[in-house]
């Protein structure tokens, strides 16, 4: 199996829960693994592609990250229909909550 991977694809939008997050915005960071078969010549998974994709369902509304991942998730896995596996992580970089917080994170992987 042959993975290829993006990681630490940095956005700027604004979703959240609260309403100063849709006024100011919040960083996040999306990282993205496509695992794909055995086969020669290896399959061809473009970068691009996968920054494209993260960055067309960030461009839709949300507020949950568990939305975004999945939204992520599916538009990957119908973009690369041949990948065994994907797997995307993302992060809301310092979440608006009391305390020092790096990140809030959701995960999905099938």
């Amino acid at each position: 199996m042959l993975t290829v991977s993006l990681h630490g694809i940095k956005l700027l939008a604004p979703h959240g829960l609260y309403p100063q997050e849709h006024i100011l915005g919040n960083s996040f960071e999306v990282d993205v693994d496509v695992a794909l078969p055995d086969a020669q010549p290896w399959p061809y998974a473009d970068y691009t592609l996968i920054q494209k994709t993260v960055a067309e369902v960030f461009n839709s509304k949300g507020q949950l990250l568990e939305t975004f991942v999945y939204n992520i998730h599916g538009a990957i896995k119908e973009r690369f229909p041949e990948s065994l596996k994907v797997k995307v992580a993302v992060r809301k970089l310092n979440p608006p909550m009391p305390g020092a917080i790096a990140y809030a994170q959701v995960c999905y992987e099938k």
